[in-house]
């Protein structure tokens, strides 16, 4: 819990540590097309949970790579920041990211890729704003809040990777964090004193954009903010219709920016709440409807996109008819619950864990390595024994495709792709047919890049695919991504000689598996932070207006 305190006081509830490095916030330059960062990670020790546990902040003694969940990386994947697009950052060492945020604008974050480290922090809220030439579709906000929530678990990661690879569940998280604090004491008998909790300064009638993230490990967030309303304003880098919500579920991997006005009675305190569905929590109440599942699934229905406001560019997002575009290509993926394949727990897609190339995709390509993946993901649902593979989906430029995720597992799961945003067109209970496809929304559903699929249940998505590289399509749910629930997108385009469509292989590309032999050592002495023994990372962001 947390409270936002001054003129009025709001206590957050949650039960869960993140670590917030920094906001990237107010990219928008007037001249200049670069902004340039510097961020460095290693280990640090905290109690968000009354608990002593070392988080990552900085120093760090892992390999590590960093991907920025939602922002697209025009034409480079290379930037990505996922094996199959990067060798990983050694210890020691300094790498610089570069990439474009052309077209984007909205709430996205940044998290560590690698060996479950997202469990122990390492991430961040970053932000693109809209140029100044390009109105918003609300009041401009008295002020910006960032929250970051999450479920918790007071094992670090490196503990919680060995229960997996020991065949072991995860079991129930410790907590929820909110901006990398713990809850309020608002009970004495469930929290413990000491906890060090979240206070947020606002002042009395003003409104404030606040966005927030959902960066936890598994766990599905209620939030809401007693006896005030929620005005939905944007997910994930696109408006949307504005609607009220007294409460909305952020799913993991999930961020959501609230119109919020502080309009009731200065004097009192009033709690901001992210808590799990099912919890025992004090007031404000989570919705009553554990029994009842159209209720969340029709919330997300709900979300749609205001089609007649401008993000990035000048035109109406609706100016893109999705729904009169012919689907060239359909998948079905789909998940079960995890399995013993080889004598190890894994989690798969159709029949398939995925266990990451030794040689990144697109460096095997560029340096025509053979056999680092395969080409064969099947298009559907196998009937056949379980295995472990290298199999990609072999995507065409300019298609136009449809997936449907149909979740057999018995948890709720959260589904990303990295380097484009897909509309979410349908969601329901059951098998997914041919039938489902009357149901869904052609006109304003909400685009976004990490959506939600019930147990049992199936969520249908559409994506056009102008962006070529190599895609990273994965459950956010970090269990089930780190037993294998993840294949890539490869989208070639043969007739461009000339890195049109895509950027050819950086100048400071790492090397490894095959290519190995092409790794320089990096230099050390010019650098406090090698000689410190921390990685170091540096981005620059090219903004280019048009």
């Amino acid at each position: 819990m947390a409270s936002i305190r001054g003129s009025l006081l709001i206590h957050i509830s949650a039960l869960f540590r993140i670590v917030l490095l920094f906001n990237l916030t107010n990219l928008s330059f007037a001249a200049d097309p670069f902004a340039n960062f510097d961020l460095e990670l290693s280990y640090i020790t905290v109690s968000p949970l009354a608990v002593p546990q070392q988080v990552i902040a900085n120093k760090l003694d892992e390999n590590l790579l960093i991907t920025w969940s939602g922002v697209q990386m025009r034409r480079s994947s290379w930037q990505d920041g996922v094996l199959g697009t990067n060798c990983p950052i050694p210890p020691k060492w300094n790498w610089t990211y570069q990439f474009q945020v052309k077209d984007q604008i909205g709430s996205f974050f940044y998290f560590p890729s690698l060996n479950f480290q997202r469990a122990a922090g390492g991430f961040g809220s970053f932000i693109i704003t809209n140029r100044n030439i390009i109105p918003l579709p609300f009041n401009t906000p008295d002020g910006d809040i960032v929250i970051i929530i999450g479920d918790w678990y007071t094992r670090n990661h490196t503990a919680l990777r060995k229960s997996l690879d020991a065949g072991n569940d995860l079991g129930m998280p410790d907590g929820v964090l909110i901006n990398g604090k713990g809850p309020f004491r608002y009970n004495s008998t469930l929290v413990p004193d000491g906890i060090d909790y979240e206070t947020i300064n606002v002042d009395p009638g003003k409104t404030y954009r606040i966005r927030v993230h959902n960066v936890g490990v598994s766990t599905c967030l209620n939030f809401r903010i007693q006896s005030h309303n929620l005005l939905l304003a944007e997910t994930e880098g696109y408006y949307t219709s504005q609607q009220n919500y007294t409460s909305i579920d952020i799913h993991v991997g999930q961020s959501y920016s609230f119109l919020v006005t502080m309009d009731q009675n200065a004097s009192s305190d009033y709690y901001i709440v992210a808590s799990a569905r099912k919890g025992n929590w004090p007031l404000p109440d989570p919705p009553n409807d554990v029994y009842d599942t159209s209720y969340a699934l029709n919330q997300a229905m709900s979300i749609r996109q205001n089609v007649s406001a401008s993000g990035a560019r000048p035109n109406p997002q609706g100016s893109f008819h999705y729904g009169s575009i012919n689907v060239t290509d359909d998948y079905i993926l789909k998940s079960v619950p995890p399995v013993m394949i080889d004598g190890k727990l894994k989690a798969t897609f159709n029949g398939i864990s995925f266990v990451n190339p030794d040689t990144p995709i697109r460096l095997a390509d560029s340096f025509k390595v053979k056999g680092a993946y395969k080409l064969d993901f099947p298009t559907k649902p196998m009937n056949r024994t379980p295995q472990i593979d290298i199999s990609i989906i072999n995507a065409t430029y300019k298609g136009f495709i449809e997936v449907v995720l149909q979740n057999n597992d018995t948890v709720v799961q959260s589904f990303h792709i990295d380097g484009y945003s897909f509309f979410v067109v349908g969601m329901g209970y059951g098998e997914w047919t041919e039938n489902s496809r009357g149901s869904y929304n052609k006109w304003d559903a909400i685009s976004r890049s990490t959506t939600q699929v019930f147990s049992g249940g199936w969520t249908a998505i559409m994506i056009s695919l102008d962006n070529v590289g190599v895609w990273n399509l994965r459950a956010e749910n970090l269990d089930r991504w780190y037993l294998g629930q993840e294949t890539y997108m490869r989208i070639i385009n043969p007739e461009d000689t000339g890195n049109k469509t895509e950027l050819p292989v950086p100048d400071n590309a790492l090397f490894c598996g095959a290519l190995a032999h092409l790794q320089k050592p990096q230099e050390t002495t010019s650098s406090a932070s090698t000689v410190r023994g921390y990685v170091k990372l540096y981005f620059t962001l090219l903004m280019f207006f048009t």
